[in-house]
């Protein structure tokens, strides 16, 4: 039996990343800057946030237009360097 293939994706396309972490100051900032460095066309318009019941996490998420697996694949790693974030997805 064979693995399941990952859908594949049409690039460019709008693609939505979310971002979990913890609520410290300036975490959401932080989240787009990291993110405006493979994708510099996103701004503040482009994300939403949510924080968790408790106050003690917050969700960023932002739409970008992805242009291929390897922006996806440096963003998703630069994104797992910050010392705030838990989560991306």
């Amino acid at each position: 039996m064979s693995e399941p293939k990952a859908p594949k994706i049409d690039f460019p396309c709008q693609y939505p990343i979310k971002v979990m972490g913890e609520a410290v100051e300036g975490f959401e900032l932080d989240v787009l800057e990291i993110v405006k460095l493979h994708s510099p066309e996103v701004s503040a318009d482009n994300m939403n946030t949510r924080g968790s019941a408790q106050g003690n996490y917050l969700s960023v998420t932002i739409v970008i237009e992805a242009t291929g697996e390897e922006q996806l694949q440096a963003l998703f790693a630069d994104l797992k360097g910050h010392s705030a974030v838990r989560l991306v997805l």
